[in-house]
């Protein structure tokens, strides 16, 4: 069967990667061995993606970011191994005004169908983003975030590790680790024992966590 798809003569595609029809790929594009991609993609020039990572139709990768500074600047975007990124998922480059020139999104990901990841966010390993969530500019997820569907981030906040964020909040501050968050606006209400439990923590940790979350957050202080 004739395979129709355009990939530019300087794009570095690893080995044993599949380039389904209908996708694009430009100039200075890195793809990493083992890479499947499905038809109906768009990768951008900056775009580097790593090894083993599985990119479903309708997505766009480092297209110019929606940022009015934007000056045509040249700037990236980084996925790691193993992620997997869904549906008409959209991931925007870096900027220069930020100077990171950079948007990263880190290994073992899920990034489900429609969601968008704006110009210079940090998007930790092992991350958990469902349907329809969106990150402003500037968002930092650490490793290990769980956000729930329709989950909007305002720029410049950051989500620690093993947070669980319901889902349908507006996230407007930042989000300390070990937390569950919901409601809308957001609010704190209690520690991710579920996830840290699943992630092998002891039960001294995860009362040293609630230690702490109390002291903080139920002491008055």
């Amino acid at each position: 069967m004739q395979q129709m798809y355009d990939v530019h003569p300087n794009a570095k595609i690893g080995e044993n990667v599949t380039i389904s029809n209908f996708t694009t790929i430009g100039d200075d594009v890195v793809i990493g061995d083992g890479t499947w991609i499905g038809p109906n993609v768009t990768i951008f020039p900056g775009a580097r993606i790593g090894k083993n990572c599985k990119i479903f139709p309708g997505a766009v990768i480092a297209a110019v970011p929606q940022d009015l500074k934007f000056a045509g600047e040249v700037s990236y975007v980084e996925v790691g191994d193993n992620t997997v990124i869904r549906e008409c998922v959209t991931i925007h480059r870096g900027t220069a005004a930020s100077g990171k020139y950079l948007t990263k999104v880190g290994s073992g990901c899920l990034l489900m169908a429609y969601v968008h990841i704006a110009h210079d966010c940090v998007v930790g390993d092992n991350c958990i983003l469902a349907s329809y969530t969106g990150l402003a500019g500037e968002v930092v997820l650490d490793d290990m975030a769980n956000l729930g569907g329709v989950v909007l981030i305002h720029q410049f906040c950051h989500i620690g590790s093993y947070t669980m964020l319901g889902g349908g909040n507006t996230v407007t501050k930042d989000v300390p680790p070990f937390v569950l968050a919901s409601r809308n606006p957001v609010v704190f209400e209690g520690v991710n024992i579920v996830g840290m439990r699943r992630k092998g923590f002891s039960n001294e940790t995860i009362e040293e966590v609630r230690d702490i979350y109390r002291l903080i957050y139920r002491g008055g202080m």
